[in-house]
């Protein structure tokens, strides 16, 4: 087929990848623009801009560039994979697009759905391959495929075990015919993205939910009026035990060897 294909970060890479190995002409990848990171403010381009130009692939920035692309030579399917950014109207009229979202559709439609699938303590979530359409992620659904999240999931391992069974799912059902999508059934919930203020954690939460937050990544709290992050941390007997840490202006490291060199007074604790 020939497609066009929209995303922007790590994870949209490798379904770019087994596009291109599985045989498909990807005309035109449309990413966002280049960021400013790191301390030097250096402009550094998206990963899937990365990988585009490492495949030989054009660029753009603009949805509507690849409308010049589909009247040039017609477009079988644009596939979008967290692009990040609404395809508007005028462009969808044009080209019909297929989407990889990373939730059991309908619920966690939006911007999180892995996080918010993991922060409210799912047993399942999953991918599904849907119709794009001017809604937030209503769209008729072709195919999912379920995910357990394990007691102990983070999700960086969630999101890598997602793309890889969303990569099989989009390549074979472009492989297959994709069929007539299926309206979403069920009740509906959005995944909002993660506010900063959310990573820091609650001492009175369930230990369970604590335990969500720092699988998240991210999380953090005080001591001794300090910003202190945990990466890790485990459950034992029900209660919280750090693993690895990362105190502020120091590198990560593990939580005894923290514990030890800190001292903290008999009942001292996070803030």
């Amino acid at each position: 087929m020939r497609l066009v294909y929209l995303g922007t970060p790590q994870m949209a890479v490798p379904p770019l990848e087994a596009l291109v190995e599985a045989g498909h002409e990807v005309a035109l990848v449309v990413t966002n623009p280049d960021r400013r990171r790191g301390r030097g403010g250096t402009l550094s381009p998206s990963p899937v801009k990365e990988a585009a130009e490492r495949l030989g692939i054009p660029v753009a920035h603009a949805v509507d560039d690849l409308l010049a692309v589909h009247a040039e030579h017609p477009v079988d399917l644009g596939v979008v994979v967290a692009y990040g950014r609404l395809i508007k109207p005028h462009v969808l009229s044009e080209l019909d697009f297929v989407n990889l979202h990373f939730s059991l559709l309908p619920r966690w439609r939006g911007a999180a759905p892995v996080e918010r699938a993991l922060l409210e303590g799912d047993d399942v979530t999953g991918v599904c391959l849907m119709q794009l359409e001017e809604g937030l992620d209503t769209g008729g659904v072709y195919d999912c495929v379920e995910v357990p999240i394990g007691a102990d999931t983070t999700a960086d391992e969630l999101r890598h075990e997602l793309v890889d069974v969303g990569t099989r799912l989009l390549v074979d059902r472009l492989a297959s015919g994709l069929g007539e999508p299926e309206p979403q059934t069920g009740e509906t919930t959005y995944a909002a993205k993660i506010d900063p203020a959310e990573l820091r954690i609650d001492w009175s939460a369930p230990v369970e939910q604590t335990h969500r937050l720092i699988r998240l990544g991210g999380a953090w709290t005080t001591f001794r009026g300090a910003r202190f992050k945990i990466h890790a941390a485990n459950i034992v007997d029900g209660e919280l035990v750090p693993v690895t840490v990362q105190p502020e202006g120091k590198p990560r490291m593990d939580y005894e060897a923290w514990r030890n060199g800190a001292r903290p007074a008999d009942g001292e604790w996070f803030e």
